[in-house]
């Protein structure tokens, strides 16, 4: 019988369920859309709009639609489910929620249904700004030391702005709420149930978004005392659980979800991981200085090293954050594909590609026009997610095409700037540090939908870094991923894997002679030197008058 992991990849809008074996072959996958998606403008059932930069989840189109996927997935391989050894999870994080101690969210809950706060923040939840803001100028007051990591600032996406923005806007929400978690977190105990004392939190999700490590655990009582009592007292005792690392076993599927799922009971359910971390164990990148770059609604580059190196801007580093004996660092882009659907209902388009061809044929810097990616905020360097983008030099000569290529080389430019920040230790680019100041990067890999569906885009990555971009060939590098966990999880006993590293490379990684590399193309990397400065230039402006 074939060995079999069940990966399931939680996105934005819906969840992929994937079937991987132990030699790497994809034997079956499906997607399931969340019935409500993104609930932006108002509450399902209500036309009461619901605040600005408010972007929440409904908790029950999780379970609907992974069960559904996975039965889809299922059949599409010609599996009865016996030969699934194992189940990995990936999560957008920071999503997170409040539930009672049995796990039933709030929002489900009679009295409850009408408080937005009551329902899941999606990871691109903005309303929590301003108790961002003051998280990170206590910190900075205090010398915390748990700053370091996080390049200095404490994100507005992150767990627990998000936990005090509903303390001090719905005093009623929070004083219900009995436990507090990440929705990857939530999701799994749902799959292998238990008492609320036993769920199993994820090393990942709270090492990246909840400033936890291995070392010093959450943030100090006296630190959380100093920003809101309530947000001390509510660590201390609506936070239950026990940390465990992605890969490792949070429990077994229960009778009751094995039924709904179409899978035996009693298979072992990894510990979450975030859904962008997930693709470097999906596309093989088990050594130090692989850049991973995980391209989709907005992207998260993932980084390996060997060294922990203080750099200002970076998301967070967490040891074994993503692979085991590996310092992790993450950066991001705040809006990518978000950003390319806002210029398509712009243009009133269905698709770049009429486009493509036109704009490709423009030299670099699209005729003089200039764009700055920061529509959904800037999150490396700058961590703010206030501040915003921008189109400059436009004139009356100037088309659709002009405005897509800019945008492709505002995208671009925005990794340059993080491969820069992250090899030199620096934000400034006209610094003078060697790569030994920071971390190495060695090789660049795309992953995720994107790369996929536009080539053009990663062309003028290329061009613009000036370095080979492998695109892996798997369109869903973080649900491999995941069933690279599940497939750990399962143990050695009944798989040939003892470690996460072993299953990524024999199930994700691409022969070298085998790759597909966008090389960059010389003339238009050296015209992208001015154009580099010119980017930099719009972003100090507008870095400065935010300020």
């Amino acid at each position: 019988m074939s060995i079999i992991a069940l990966g399931l990849d939680f996105g934005t809008e819906s969840v992929r369920a994937i079937l991987v074996d132990a030699d790497g072959r994809e034997v079956g996958s499906a997607v399931s859309s969340f019935e409500h998606g993104q609930i932006l403008d108002a509450l399902p059932g209500s036309e009461t709009p619901l605040p600005d930069r408010y972007a929440l989840q409904c908790p029950a189109d999780w379970i609907e639609s992974a069960a559904v996927a996975t039965k889809e997935a299922l059949t599409s391989a010609g599996l009865v489910g016996d030969e699934v050894v194992g189940i990995g999870v990936d999560f957008t994080s920071c999503t997170m929620l409040p539930t009672k101690r049995n796990g039933t969210p709030l929002c489900e809950l009679d009295g409850w249904k009408s408080r937005p706060l009551a329902w899941p923040k999606l990871w691109k939840h903005h309303g929590a700004l301003e108790q961002a803001d003051r998280m990170t100028a206590i910190a900075k007051e205090r010398g915390e030391s748990f700053l370091k990591r996080y390049g200095g600032v404490i994100g507005l996406e992150w767990f627990f702005p998000k936990m005090l923005e509903t303390i001090e806007c719905d005093r009623d929400v929070a004083e219900a709420a009995e436990v507090w978690l990440e929705a990857g977190d939530w999701f799994v105990w749902q799959l292998v149930g238990g008492d609320c004392h036993a769920l199993v939190r994820s090393t990942c999700q709270a090492g990246y978004k909840a400033m936890w490590s291995a070392d010093e655990g959450y943030p100090s009582q006296d630190y959380f005392q100093a920003v809101h009592p309530k947000l001390a007292e509510a660590v201390a005792n609506r936070m239950p659980g026990e940390m465990r690392s992605p890969g490792q076993v949070a429990g077994h599927l229960t009778e009751k979800m094995a039924m709904r799922f179409g899978l035996p009971a009693g298979v072992p359910v990894s510990a979450a991981i975030i859904d962008a971390h997930s693709g470097v164990p999906g596309v093989g990148a088990a050594e130090p200085g692989a850049l991973v770059m995980v391209l989709g609604t907005s992207s998260c580059h993932m980084l390996n090293a060997t060294k922990m190196v203080d750099i200002p801007g970076v998301a967070g580093v967490v040891e074994g954050g993503i692979l085991p004996g590996l310092f992790g660092y993450e950066t991001g882009q705040a809006a990518v594909g978000d950003a390319f659907a806002w210029l398509l209902k712009l243009l009133n388009r269905d698709s770049f590609d009429d486009l493509a061809k036109e704009a490709m044929a423009l030299p670099p810097g699209a005729a003089g026009v200039t764009c700055l990616d920061w529509l959904n905020g800037c999150r490396t360097p700058l961590m703010d997610g206030a501040v915003r983008g921008a189109f400059t030099g436009l004139g009356m000569q100037h088309g659709p095409a002009h405005l897509y290529l800019a945008l492709m080389e505002a995208s671009a430019f925005g990794v340059r700037w993080i491969t820069e920040l992250l090899r030199h230790g620096s934000a400034d680019h006209s610094a003078s540090g060697s790569d030994e100041s920071g971390v190495p990067i060695d090789r660049l890999i795309a992953t995720g939908g994107l790369p996929h569906h536009n080539r053009a885009f990663v062309e003028v990555y290329a061009d613009v870094l000036g370095m080979p971009i492998e695109i892996h060939p798997s369109t869903q590098g973080p649900a491999v991923g995941a069933a690279v966990l599940g497939m750990v999880a399962a143990g050695p006993e009944k798989t040939p894997f003892s470690s996460i590293a072993e299953a990524a490379s024999a199930m994700a990684a691409v022969p070298e002679d085998q790759r597909d590399l966008i090389m960059p193309r010389p003339e238009r990397t050296r015209a992208y030197e001015s154009l580099y400065d010119r980017y930099r230039q719009l972003a100090d402006a507008v870095e400065q008058q935010r300020i």
